[in-house]
């Protein structure tokens, strides 16, 4: 039986504030820059309204979410899945919240039809990607058969 504290559910805009305040301190503990939880409250009761984003929450807190967008592709005729954060309080990690939004992200992703679900994570992040390699993510740095795949970003 799972613990009722790794229990996951989806985000609705009532949940603007947690899941703000939760990217605001995903960033900060990553030194990335963040706009503040009052402007990410915001955008996120936008996102989250018209269905842009998808949102999980897990934890009493909560202590986490997962943050990712479903993509028409020209490959394929189902949607990609894009996760784009996956982030639990430093003080809730090793409990299995982080295993739990991950699986109700595959669920997720099921449930629209999806085809694959792709991510980035950080080189020393080594418990996330421990995580997604334990649960049948291929790490694309060139272990396999094609070339390497990197990763490019640029501000504007």
């Amino acid at each position: 039986m799972g613990d009722a504290r790794n229990t996951v559910r989806r985000a609705t805009v009532e949940d603007a504030a947690d899941v703000a305040r939760l990217l605001h301190d995903f960033n900060t503990e990553f030194s990335e820059p963040t706009p503040g939880v009052a402007i990410l409250t915001e955008r996120a009761r936008q996102m989250v309204g018209d269905g842009e984003l998808t949102m999980l929450l897990v934890g009493e807190g909560p202590d986490g979410l997962a943050q990712m967008r479903f993509l028409s592709s020209i490959w394929s005729s189902a949607p990609s899945c894009y996760l784009e954060e996956l982030y639990v309080a430093p003080s809730r990690r090793g409990r299995g919240m982080g295993r739990a939004l991950l699986e109700a992200t595959i669920d997720a992703a099921r449930e629209v039809g999806a085809d694959h679900i792709d991510l980035n994570t950080g080189e020393t992040d080594t418990a996330a990607r421990a995580l997604y390699e334990s649960a049948g993510f291929t790490n694309r740095e060139g272990k396999d058969d094609g070339p390497r795949m990197l990763y490019y970003e640029r501000y504007l």
